[in-house]
């Protein structure tokens, strides 16, 4: 695959095209952390965002719960199905922006920022007039369309940096993944 590049969200406490992970609990309810006795729910087990970051910095619980998306997770703990969340910082904002309910849950901790996913294309393609034609789209939008997508530009991050924040193979889960019900 070729790099094309990365979009920069503009994520608080990030630099240009990085990311980070919320890590939400029920407001008023928080665990201690960095104590792992809570429920951990998570997206799924190859996500960066939702299940390896948090991981990096010892957030694992005691048992988790996998939801297949990270809103999914934030509604779990939001049900009290889990105690805490990882989500990645972006779908945070658009849930405090889009969903009546994020005020039942607060931020209580962040992971450190990553790389952002970037646009990738065949090995056999020129990632160049890709990258022009995004950035030419991007910068055409008016300002509050960029707001609303959290598309501000593109960023280079060299393919070299990429491989420092591998996702945990499935096989290193050792504990039971539990069904969103």
């Amino acid at each position: 695959m070729n790099l094309v590049a990365s979009p920069n969200n503009n994520n608080e406490g990030c630099p240009d095209g990085y990311y980070n992970s919320v890590i939400l609990a029920r407001s008023g309810s928080a665990p201690h952390l960095p104590s792992n006795d809570f429920i951990l729910a998570f997206n799924e087990p190859l996500s960066q965002s939702g299940w390896a970051a948090p991981a990096s910095v010892g957030i694992v619980g005691k048992s988790r719960l996998q939801t297949g998306g990270h809103a999914a997770s934030a509604l779990a703990v939001k049900q009290g199905r889990a105690d805490v969340a990882a989500v990645d910082a972006l779908t945070w904002h658009f849930l405090c922006r889009d969903w009546d309910q994020a005020d039942a849950l607060q931020v209580v901790a962040k992971t450190p920022p990553t790389p952002t996913l970037p646009y990738i294309t065949a090995r056999t393609h020129n990632p160049k007039p890709l990258r022009d034609a995004l950035n030419k789209a991007i910068l055409e939008l008016c300002a509050q369309d960029r707001e609303t997508l959290q598309i501000f530009s593109l960023i280079n991050i060299s393919t070299d940096i990429y491989p420092q924040y591998p996702p945990p193979p499935r096989h290193n889960l050792a504990f039971r993944l539990y069904e969103l019900s």
